[in-house]
């Protein structure tokens, strides 16, 4: 069983920074796809950004690009996710999953993180 758990969140004023962070265990890490989604008060959950664990291949939401990066540290089968340039607007709750494809679809990824609530204000 896959287990997931983030951690990082916070708040910050706009403009800010932020890193979060998200440990796999229970799975062959080197062989996921990872991604971060997040998901705002009465908003559907977004897809942010998603890695091959194993090749580094990645995916960004327009929303998020130039923005964040997405990482991975494979000696501690950690996912990062930097965010820098924060704006109200990317106050969430913060999930990261893992799924058989790099996507920003959430339906399409089987194991979920718990949430780290990031907020930002102006």
């Amino acid at each position: 069983q896959v287990q997931l758990v983030e951690s990082g969140g916070g708040s910050v004023q706009a403009g800010g920074s932020l890193r979060l962070s998200c440990t796999a265990s229970g799975y062959t890490y080197s062989s996921m796809y990872m991604g971060w989604f997040r998901q705002a008060p009465g908003k559907e959950r977004e897809g942010v950004a998603a890695i091959y664990i194993g090749g580094g291949s990645t995916a960004y939401s327009d929303s998020v690009t130039g923005r964040f990066t997405i990482s991975r540290d494979n000696a501690k089968n950690t996912l990062y996710l930097q965010m820098n340039g924060l704006k109200p607007e990317d106050t969430a709750m913060y999930y990261c999953a893992a799924g058989p494809l790099v996507s920003l679809v959430a339906a399409r990824y089987n194991y979920w993180g718990q949430g780290t609530q990031v907020t930002v204000s102006s």
